[in-house]
């Protein structure tokens, strides 16, 4: 059933691929979409990854997207499709493969799954109503890898949230600023039947140049009868010249927990820091450095503390960019890594080759 439904919408997509966005009477139209490969190789050689007898992360890769060790392997495949009319439009956000997968991992174990699904309404061109699933505001990092400049994924982007299901406003407080207030199911979860809501906001605002952007997040609230969650998080951008630029992302996560509802809560709580520098000396080439910092003193995510630098080179031919990558993860958890030998490390090495394409 799974392959009759790909080929029915590959049909459709070369039929409407002729002419991509198609303004009409009718309204806008527009279908882009996105694909990734990768091969990865970590240098601590770790053996076949067996859930039912290790707690340690996929092949020593602690982070999203990237559990593998010496395999090609493919990421996801995207196809995103816009339509607005007057005030109103929707927009239908497909990935195929194990990217898209672990996105949803709320929903059923299938590789085909919905990133975004949602209806908008903007009664004025101050206010937009967005109401369905949508990719989380939170965070430096966004879901399609064309659109990051590191292939491997944060420690920030990986343990907050991934999506949110509910309405939301967008409304614009004159020239850059602007202020997003939202309520949703619990986070990444899009059947919340009886489970409590979360609050939403973002205040967005930047220089009249645009060279400086700034996004204030926050994301809380009850996940079920025994978790709380609650997330600030700032992000900042400065583009100094065409060549080089800077990015900040910085993340507060508090966690409380109960055993029963008769119980009081206890929390703890992790916070991440990370600085992206990217340099681009010529259009077809540019490099990015992620250094990336995690203070997890209560092992909310299992690493204690966390230093992460990552450097990647971005070599582009039109839409198809080239990312090879290393990565070196230096943790305080003395058993998070496996090794070839069957023993532990605090620390480990990765390089990628991986391969984006957009259209």
């Amino acid at each position: 059933m799974l392959q009759k439904l790909f080929a029915t919408g590959v049909a459709a997509c070369a039929a409407v691929c002729v002419d991509a966005q198609d303004t009409t009477k009718t309204g806008t139209f527009t279908l882009s979409g996105n694909a990734d490969v990768y091969y990865r190789y970590n240098t601590s050689k770790p053996p076949v990854f067996d859930p039912t007898t290790s707690n340690a992360p996929y092949y020593n890769s602690p982070t999203s997207f990237t559990h593998s060790h010496n395999s090609f392997e493919l990421g996801m495949a995207s196809l995103k499709a816009e339509y607005t009319k007057g005030k109103a439009g929707v927009v239908a956000d497909l990935g195929f493969g194990r990217r898209a997968e672990e996105f949803a991992y709320n929903d059923a174990n299938t590789r085909l799954a919905i990133k975004q699904l949602y209806v908008t309404y903007a009664p004025s061109d101050a206010v937009k109503f967005t109401f369905g699933s949508w990719a989380t505001h939170v965070g430096y990092e966004v879901l399609d890898p064309y659109l990051n400049r590191n292939y491997s994924m944060s420690y920030m982007f990986s343990y907050g949230p991934f999506s949110h299901t509910g309405l939301k406003a967008d409304i614009s407080l004159g020239g850059k600023s602007a202020l997003m207030l939202g309520i949703a199911n619990p986070t990444d979860v899009r059947d919340g039947s009886t489970l409590p809501k979360s609050v939403l906001a973002q205040f967005s605002t930047g220089s009249k140049d645009d060279k400086l952007k700034l996004y204030v997040n926050f994301v809380g609230g009850k996940q079920n009868d025994f978790k709380k969650v609650i997330q600030g998080d700032v992000v900042v951008t400065y583009a100094a010249t065409s060549k080089f630029s800077i990015g900040y992302n910085g993340t507060l996560q508090s966690v409380s927990t109960r055993p029963t509802t008769a119980d009081d809560y206890t929390s703890g709580k992790w916070w991440g820091s990370a600085l992206y520098l990217n340099v681009d000396p010529k259009d077809w080439f540019g490099l990015t450095g992620r250094f990336e910092y995690i203070g997890d003193k209560d092992n909310i995510i299992g690493v204690n503390h966390a230093i992460v630098p990552t450097i990647s080179a971005n070599f582009k031919v039109d839409n198809l960019t080239i990312i090879p990558e290393f990565r070196f993860d230096a943790t305080n958890n003395e058993t998070i890594f496996q090794k070839a030998s069957g023993g532990t490390s605090k620390s480990t090495g990765s390089f990628i080759l991986a391969a984006t394409y957009h259209f």
